[in-house]
Parts: C-alpha cells; structure tokens; sequence
C-alpha cells in the first residue's frame, strides 16, 4: 500500500480534489467577504493546512498558542484566525495570519483549496484552506505575542485512523465528546484534532 509520504504534490492534489469544497456564495471576494454569516452569531475566521515538501515526506504545521492568551492559551492549532475588514476572502485571512503567526510567505504557498467550514461551540466559523508549500523555510519565525513554539507533524501521522482517538469531558451536566492526535508530548484536540481528522479522510478517500 502506498503510503501518503510517497505521493507527489499532484497526486496529493488528485486525492483533495473530490473531497474540496468551494467557499459559500456569500463569501467570495470584495465586498462579498465582509458581510456576516448567515447564522449571525458565528464569526468567521481562516486556518492554513499547509503541507510541507520535506524529503523524510509532507509534513503538516502547527503552532503551540503562547500560554498568556486568554483564548485557548497553549493549545495547539493550525495558524489562522479571525477574518478581519480588510481580508478579501478566507485564503487572504489564512495566508495573512500564518505570515504573521510563524513567518510564512503567502507567495510560498500554492493553494489547493478548501475543507468544508468547521463551526465551533465558541462560536467561530472557521474555513480551513489547504496549501502546499514545495520550499518550506529553514526556519519558522513565531511571532511571541501569539505562538509559544512551531512544530511539524508527518502527514503519515496525521491521515492513519489509529491515532485519531476519542476523549471528553464534562461541563456543566453535559458531555462533549472530540478528537485528539497525540504527538509526541503533544496533545492536539479540539478544533484543530476535528479539522485534522476531516483533512485525513478527504485524503484517504
């Protein structure tokens, strides 16, 4: 069986194809990108999945959220965030945040296209967009403010169902279940596990 690290940028391309879905109507460029979700209580914001060419095989970025935030303070996720005014569209607000979160060149990046929109108990409605990077940085450079730490993870790790686990926990009588990738010492969850597993089956299809 071949695994995901032996594919070509093509091939990995032809995988995503299918599973790719295009941004809604009401979201696409210019003054279009501005206007407030149809549910209105959802904020809209971008991550960037963005696939390393490493030559031990693609690899995925993640950061370590710097401990002092008040939103998820030290967790791990994708680079992104929240669509700001003068964003033309959910790829500006991926390529925007990542350039300032871990000093990734937007023009580094070729885009594949789009996951369908995760919507979070928090209230976000975050458009995951898929990127290839073919010469990724020798080095990241984490913006303090917001990233503890950049790391990579193998893409073999992320698309193998055996390390998509299941936790929860309970708050106020309910039970929530989610995801988890554990890495290493890392405990990837939430969002950012569920936005990872979606990738992995649309690449496994």
């Amino acid at each position: 069986m071949t695994t995901v690290s032996a594919l070509d940028p093509e091939s990995i391309r032809e995988r995503l194809r299918d599973g790719l879905a295009e941004e809604p109507a009401w979201y696409i460029g210019g003054d279009e990108a501005r206007r407030q979700p149809p549910h209105g209580h959802l904020t809209p914001a971008a991550v960037l999945l963005a696939l390393l060419d490493r030559p031990a095989g693609p690899a995925l970025v993640l950061t370590e959220r710097a401990a002092h935030l008040n939103a998820h303070g030290g967790q791990i996720s994708l680079p992104g965030g929240r669509m700001e005014p003068d964003d033309v569209s959910t790829v500006a607000t991926a390529l925007r945040e990542s350039n300032e979160e871990i000093g990734l060149e937007p023009a580094a990046v070729e885009m594949l296209g789009s996951l369908r929109a995760y919507d979070t108990i928090t209230g976000f409605r975050i458009y995951p967009l898929v990127g290839w990077v073919a010469a990724p940085p020798a080095s990241w450079r984490p913006d303090p403010a917001e990233v503890a730490d950049v790391f990579e993870v193998p893409l073999d790790f992320v698309v193998d169902p055996a390390n998509h686990r299941r936790d929860s926990y309970l708050r106020n009588g309910v039970r929530r279940h989610f995801f988890v990738l554990p890495y290493q010492n890392r405990y990837i969850w939430g969002a950012t596990a569920g936005i990872l597993v979606n990738f992995a089956r649309t690449l496994s299809a």
